[in-house]
């Protein structure tokens, strides 16, 4: 796959996970041609105007078909002239290291020649990062996807992936197998067109069945480590999420979140920003007791809950896009894993068994 056209930026000093969640590795660079540019080949205007771009990474970049001139692929040696609108979409975190190919078994559930779709276990790291060198998805997919089995990968290697969801978090990926399908994906994800739908379990309940929630996703300003929402819009990027109810349990509230952007964290961001953290998310605050009374077996209940599922009640449930290959839309849902459906089953038991008076 092709390298980025840039440097790493400031990434998130956390686990290997911090930039996932939902997020797409691709960002749209846009240009638009001065009125008196002179005839000039594409590779070298962008090279010029692209911090650390290097002749070769853009060619390659042009090659991949993640450049585009008015919406059409061109050749390096395409002349750019007045007016025209260039597209760019370039790896916005490049990790700095090889990958070891790793035997891992991966949970396949989907695969053709171009694409296939990854139902990730929950404590299973997407990519190597700070302090996950090894066991992660992307180490079995150096394994799977290439015939060499033991020698490292050049850094910078993607193995198709172009989004990624947290450790924690189980659920649907999608990889791409080729160049022009990990282009054409990226582009997808890059023009928030691809469909996808969380099942979340939150602290608390909600005035209405549905919602939405509009706040900029960004670092935050002291702890650095973790992100924040901001909603005056004046830091982070635009961040939406649409949610549905679809359980009420008086203290906690099974939802389903679409994404109409992929920020990093933008669910759990998003939640907490409302008031409903997600059920055992340590980063955010749900893993306290933040709903509910303060009797003894209301808390034993709750401890016992965060036993069963020791992580973000946050799981990927479908995903949905356009074919790279057959332009038809195609639609994959993973089930409910079993952690996830233990709590939730509690939960149900637990609402049932109280007297009314006490709901």
């Amino acid at each position: 796959m092709q390298d980025a056209l840039y440097g790493p930026e400031d990434e998130l000093e956390n686990d290997a996970d911090t930039l996932s969640e939902g997020e797409s590795l691709y960002e749209r660079l846009n240009f638009l041609v001065d009125k008196g540019q002179e005839p000039l080949r594409i590779d070298k205007f962008l090279q010029a105007r692209i911090e650390n771009a290097t002749r070769s990474k853009v060619q390659q970049a042009i090659d991949a078909e993640m450049v585009l001139v008015n919406e059409k692929p061109v050749k390096s040696n395409y002349k750019i002239r007045p007016l025209d609108h260039i597209l760019v979409l370039s790896n916005k975190n490049p990790e700095g290291h090889e990958v070891l190919p790793e035997n891992i078994p991966l949970p396949i559930v989907y695969e053709d020649d171009d694409v296939l779709l990854v139902d990730k276990k929950p404590g299973m790291v997407v990519h190597p990062g700070s302090g996950n060198y090894t066991g992660t998805l992307v180490n079995g997919l150096a394994y799977y996807l290439n015939d060499d089995k033991t020698s490292p990968i050049p850094e910078n290697a993607r193995f198709g992936l172009v989004h990624r969801i947290d450790k924690n978090t189980s659920g649907l990926l999608v990889v791409a197998k080729s160049d022009k399908a990990m282009s054409d994906l990226a582009k997808q994800f890059a023009d928030h067109t691809v469909q996808r739908r969380y099942l979340a379990l939150v602290w608390g309940d909600f005035e209405e069945d549905e919602g939405t929630i509009v706040a900029h996703v960004g670092r935050h300003q002291r702890f650095r480590k973790i992100m924040d929402a901001y909603p005056d819009g004046e830091y982070g990027k635009e961040a939406i999420t649409h949610y549905k109810v679809l359980e009420r349990f008086n203290y906690v509230t099974l939802i389903e979140c679409r994404l109409e952007t992929g920020r990093t964290h933008q669910i759990r961001v998003h939640m907490q920003h409302i008031g409903h953290s997600l059920f055992n998310d340590d980063t955010y605050g749900g893993n306290r007791i933040v709903k509910g009374t303060v009797f003894a077996k209301y808390k034993q209940f709750v401890e016992n809950c965060f036993e069963v599922m020791p992580r973000h009640a946050l799981h990927a449930r479908t995903l949905g896009f356009v074919h790279p290959r057959t332009r038809q839309f195609v639609h994959f849902e993973s089930p409910i894993p079993d952690d996830f459906t233990q709590v939730v089953e509690r939960w149900r038991r637990y609402i049932a068994a109280r007297p009314l008076d006490a709901q």
